[in-house]
């Protein structure tokens, strides 16, 4: 059987119409409900026939022999690909809502990401998933030089995820006078925020540090242990496999996740074992054009989520991906809803990003 049969125009209906009620009621389709639901301007025979043919290409099931049809993977992938657009009013809607309640003046990045995944598994009514940025993609935004007292100063560093560290420096012993001391941190602190500003943590930490001169050498091998220490904590806080999740509890009310076994699979896997999801969510799309990564019930690669569908995309700065927005849920998932609540926070979270 060929992955995408040729379906003519009526048979498309068919599906389309067949997915859209299953959607909406979870329960098995009949031909008789699509006449009273769907203005098809044909009779039950002809949508039965097409069901029929629908069936026999692997595109519809029936769960019992009694019961109406249901769309299998395979239909829902014929859905997605050929016959509904992404929503664009849904996409504005989730804009203005991210908008308007994420406070990026005084939020952490983090406190920002948690609060994206909260708006976006409130409208799509799925679990929605957001990954931290990579850390070999974070930058450096700021490093400052403040003094304490005579003899220690502050370091403070910035990312451009808006991450902030900061540990206190035991100052070398000098006999130079206070103003001096004080004049020279001032110079290394715009030193050193000038230089290193936009460079990776990677890159940091392959520094020469002799570049700061010999005006700065009782400096240099005090300020290669506090930020090589300071960058190894903040690569641990920004590690990819660190997940927002957020929308677990209302999924799971779904008829899909009856099963008490099931749930237990998709929970374990949220919770301990976010090193395999990870990968998935980074996944790009498979055809060009498309902004978003979809997997569809088999088509997931992982067992506890082989009755789910995943939708993900990246996040960018400038055209390098970062991070990644994820919805999990049933296959009996809204995806023109979804894909463009994925869509939509990818772009809103790479607009403020660059």
């Amino acid at each position: 059987m060929p992955i995408n049969p040729p379906l003519n125009h009526r048979q498309q209906q068919v599906l389309w119409a067949t997915v859209r009620h299953y959607i909406a009621t979870a329960e098995p389709v009949g031909s008789g409900a699509l006449v009273k639901e769907f203005n098809l301007s044909v009779s039950s025979a002809t949508i039965r026939n097409a069901m029929g043919h629908l069936e026999k290409v692997g595109l519809l099931f029936q769960p019992h022999t009694s019961a109406g049809r249901v769309p299998s993977d395979s239909g829902y992938r014929i859905y997605v690909d050929q016959l509904i657009q992404p929503s664009s009013a849904v996409s504005m809607q989730l804009e203005q809502m991210l908008s308007d309640r994420l406070n990026w003046d005084k939020w952490s990045f983090e406190s920002v990401l948690k609060g994206a995944a909260q708006i976006l598994s409130t409208l799509s009514g799925y679990i929605a998933i957001v990954t931290m940025p990579m850390t070999h993609t974070t930058q450096l935004r700021h490093l400052q030089l403040v003094p304490i007292d005579a003899s220690r100063i502050m370091l403070i560093v910035v990312t451009d995820t808006y991450e902030t560290q900061s540990v206190l420096m035991e100052l070398p012993p000098s006999e130079d006078d206070p103003e001096v001391i004080d004049r020279e941190l001032k110079i290394l602190s715009n030193f050193l925020s000038e230089q290193l500003r936009g460079r990776s943590l990677t890159e940091l930490q392959t520094l020469d540090w002799g570049e700061l001169g010999r005006e700065f050498d009782r400096y240099s091998s005090l300020l290669t242990s506090v930020l090589t220490d300071l960058l190894n904590r903040l690569a641990q806080s920004a590690l990819p496999s660190q997940l927002m999740i957020s929308g677990v509890a209302e999924v799971l009310r779904q008829p899909e996740f009856s099963e008490l076994n099931q749930v237990q699979m998709i929970l374990h896997l949220l919770e301990e074992e976010q090193d395999q999801l990870v990968p998935l969510i980074f996944d790009q799309p498979d055809s060009e054009g498309r902004r978003v990564s979809i997997r569809i019930g088999s088509e997931n690669p992982l067992e506890p989520i082989r009755a789910c569908s995943l939708i993900s995309s990246t996040y960018n700065r400038g055209t390098v991906p970062v991070g990644s927005i994820g919805v999990l849920g049933p296959t009996r998932m809204l995806y023109e809803d979804t894909i463009a609540l994925v869509e939509a926070t990818a772009d809103y979270l790479s607009d403020r990003l660059s």
